[in-house]
């Protein structure tokens, strides 16, 4: 690669693939232990190696864009391909929630009653905690934007301002659901809304912790002299992703604990 002759980054071969799937693997096995036969040994072996694999592979991708110059404009487009067809897939994924709440919401079947909310099934105040969680996401989108545009135009101190308000947000939400999860009145095997309440709010509950991870990352990078004016596409992946987020819990809130109440 010394007299290389176009503006691509040829990956060097990387341990870190085969330790993720490893640990992939170890973490899936290990929930099904845990689950039948109450042994948690084989998932924290894969939750540990996975979190040490996601340290070094992605310490690996900061130094091949921040210092060995290998983030050309070209790899960069092809780094923002990447991410928008990954939000579009993650798009899908929580469409099919959806789908599994309006159309059992739409059409109740006789064994819930025929009525949404299920018999014997009280749902949450739509306008307590739900709303406070939308009030404190939709603040988020307006700090991380406030971000992205003092990052732009190279006023580092509001940079760090607004990133570390959007990493509180992010945690007070979490805490938030948390709350909401700990004194909800039903439980996830409470018919099919509290599997539909249960499995689309908490893997959007999982999002939120993945992008908080994503901005923590970023505000450590940005602390570290990482970012440029013109050089930041790792902030930017992490803002088009927290966007999603804001956008995935409004129809959220506006389908299950609004209209679905």
């Amino acid at each position: 690669m010394t007299h290389q002759a176009h503006s691509y980054h040829m990956v060097d071969p990387s341990p870190w693939p085969l330790t993720g799937a490893m640990a992939a693997l170890l973490m899936t096995s290990g929930l099904a232990m845990w689950f039948h036969y109450n042994i948690t040994l084989i998932m924290l072996i894969g939750l540990i190696t996975m979190l040490l694999t996601m340290y070094q592979w992605w310490r690996d991708i900061t130094r091949e864009g921040t210092f060995q110059g290998h983030h050309t404009k070209p790899v960069q487009m092809g780094l923002r391909y990447g991410m928008i067809l990954f939000i579009t897939s993650e798009v899908f994924f929580f469409l099919g929630f959806f789908w599994a709440f309006y159309h059992s919401s739409l059409a109740p079947a006789p064994e819930l009653g025929g009525c949404w909310p299920p018999k014997g099934v009280m749902p949450l105040n739509p306008f307590e905690v739900p709303l406070l969680n939308t009030a404190v996401l939709l603040a988020s989108g307006v700090t991380i934007t406030w971000a992205h545009h003092a990052m732009m135009d190279g006023k580092r101190k509001e940079t760090l301002q607004g990133l570390t308000l959007t990493v509180v947000l992010g945690i007070y939400f979490t805490l938030l659901q948390a709350t909401e999860y700990l004194e909800a009145p039903f439980t996830i095997a409470d018919a099919t809304y509290g599997s539909t309440f249960f499995v689309a709010t908490g893997f959007h509950g999982l999002h939120v912790i993945i992008g908080t991870s994503f901005l923590i990352v970023c505000l450590m990078r940005q602390i570290n002299y990482h970012f440029t004016t013109h050089h930041h596409f790792g902030f930017e992946a992490a803002a088009w992703y927290w966007h999603f987020v804001d956008v995935v819990w409004l129809f959220l809130y506006i389908s299950i604990y609004w209209w679905g109440s």
